[in-house]
């Protein structure tokens, strides 16, 4: 299977990496016409970054170094003159061109016109959506959002956004190469924000807004993060998180805090009303966002009990006992 990313930049270069790391011959497809000398210079400079980012996962133990060389040999640059003809023979595009919606009509235009009939086109977009980006496509049932997060080569996630004329067999064929090679994806609506970027923001906004208000410096905030916040949802999801420790807890917190803050930002959805109303409070009662009624809660517990020494003990922050 051949892969491409149309645009050489940065999303193009992490593409790049994982692919070749993972065994695929990948292509970089400049997206833009320029001189034989700008285009030489860029070739060295995006193969020249994918090196530097493995030798430092080399340095790091993540992989032997004598593997390198061999990796480099997999990716290809294409200049723009080739680009069509190119693009004609992958199986998977990435189109990783800047976030501008000109650029992207442009890219996903030509892309669409020089691809096979059967192969699959991604856009790698952080803010546009499949169903806008859709309209630019030449077969739109071949296309969707593929949202990689920086860098692409470390982050495991791919957030996967089909619209609503993009065929499930196109989904799931993108699911399952990445799975493949290691990546995380989860799909999501066509939506502004996907599904991390969504989170994101919400939290970073709150961290930037108690700074303001003067309630935590910036230290603090951020060690509360690393070391609370962050590990809970790193071993657990955030819905598993709401239903383990119980579906009430967050509608009561919410309720407190709306009430004390006078802010409707924390108020609880309608969809966590709905289900306090049904009793659907979570593990504590059989169903909540998830359903428990078969599960083996103390096994389920031991579990979750796991997930979370396992990752303190990656991070060295697992306590020691000592003698009294």
């Amino acid at each position: 299977m051949l892969i491409a990313s149309l645009g050489a930049g940065r999303m193009g270069r992490g593409i790049a990496h994982t692919f070749a790391f993972a065994g695929f011959e990948v292509w970089l497809i400049d997206a833009k016409a320029r001189s034989d000398t700008d285009s030489e210079q860029l070739k060295r400079e995006a193969l020249a970054e994918v090196d530097a980012s493995l030798a430092s996962l080399a340095q790091l133990g993540v992989f032997d170094d004598t593997l390198r060389a061999a990796m480099i040999s997999r990716i290809r640059f294409v200049p723009y003159g080739e680009a069509a003809a190119a693009i004609g023979k992958v199986d998977v595009l990435f189109e990783g061109v800047p976030e501008v919606l000109a650029a992207k009509e442009n890219a996903l235009r030509f892309a669409s016109q020089a691809l096979q009939p059967d192969a699959i086109l991604a856009s790698t977009t952080s803010t546009m959506l499949s169903t806008e980006l859709a309209a630019f496509v030449q077969g739109p049932e071949r296309f969707l959002n593929a949202h990689w997060l920086n860098p692409a080569y470390l982050v495991p996630l791919v957030e996967l956004s089909p619209h609503a004329g993009t065929h499930a067999d196109v989904t799931q064929k993108l699911k399952v190469l990445l799975e493949g090679i290691g990546k995380r994806p989860v799909v999501c609506a066509a939506s502004p924000g996907f599904i991390v970027p969504r989170l994101q923001a919400l939290v970073m906004n709150e961290a930037a807004r108690m700074i303001e208000q003067g309630l935590a410096t910036p230290a603090d905030i951020d060690t509360a993060v690393r070391f609370g916040f962050g590990l809970r949802y790193a071993s657990m999801g955030v819905v598993e998180f709401i239903d383990y420790g119980g579906l009430d807890i967050l509608f009561h917190a919410s309720n407190y805090l709306t009430t004390a803050l006078k802010d409707e930002r924390f108020a609880a959805p309608a969809i966590v009303n709905d289900m306090m109303a049904k009793g659907k409070q979570g593990l504590k009662t059989g169903e909540g966002f998830f359903d428990y009624r078969n599960t083996d809660v103390s096994a389920y517990r031991k579990d979750v009990q796991a997930r979370q020494v396992a990752l303190l003990r990656q991070l060295d922050l697992l306590p020691k006992p000592r003698q009294a």
